[in-house]
């Protein structure tokens, strides 16, 4: 494919002013397709553009479908943040079911099975933290396992506690963080056989639910 240095022109007799003017062979000729804005800074391109490289930018505008292949990276900092105005759907090559779809007419996302964190605690005076989801306790004696602030947890957090002894000596005492509580008290015991518990935050207080 031959390649032609190119210069901008603000003035062309032939009617495209503002054209890229090209050079092919001993011809000079200007674009009307590829018009460069001098005084807004802009390049326009009414045609396809193949490029073999990367592309920085700091704002892409998209206004119609788009196919992506191959691997995608988005974002490049923790404080970075992505939004998706419509639904989504994830699923496998060649397959119409979803895997994980949001639907915004129905307010729902529907998912096959899932994974969540587990964390094993055998020793008292440890606390949970947001990553948290399923805490299993070890160990066989008393031991004290602190929640997390309600309100660092945010609303609608939930935390799953299951005691994973065959045979405990004691309780699990399960503390709040200063000035909240476990449906309202400031700390819940777990005993008994195999006992469970699973919790939820208004934002303020945890519940057992």
């Amino acid at each position: 494919m031959a390649q032609f240095g190119w210069a901008y022109i603000s003035s062309d007799t032939n009617g495209a002013n503002n054209g890229i003017r090209y050079v092919s062979g001993s011809v000079v000729t200007a674009s009307s397709t590829f018009v460069y804005d001098v005084d807004n800074a802009k390049v326009t391109l009414d045609g396809d553009i193949e490029i073999n490289g990367a592309i920085t930018a700091s704002f892409f505008v998209v206004d119609q479908t788009e196919v992506l292949s191959g691997s995608s990276i988005f974002g490049n900092t923790d404080d970075d943040t992505h939004q998706f105005t419509g639904s989504i759907y994830v699923g496998t090559s060649g397959s119409s079911d979803s895997i994980f779809s949001v639907n915004t007419a129905t307010n729902q996302t529907i998912l096959n099975g899932y994974r969540v964190a587990y964390r094993s605690v055998t020793g008292s005076g440890l606390t949970s933290s947001n990553p948290d989801h399923i805490i299993g306790i070890g160990g066989t004696s008393d031991l004290e396992f602190r929640i997390h602030s309600a309100s660092v947890a945010g609303v609608g957090a939930v935390i799953l506690i299951k005691d994973e002894a065959a045979i405990r000596t004691g309780a699990i005492t399960l503390s709040a963080s200063s000035g909240e509580n476990i449906d309202n008290g400031s700390y819940y015991k777990l005993s008994g056989s195999s006992p469970a518990i699973s919790l939820y935050s208004n934002g303020s207080n945890w519940f057992v639910f």
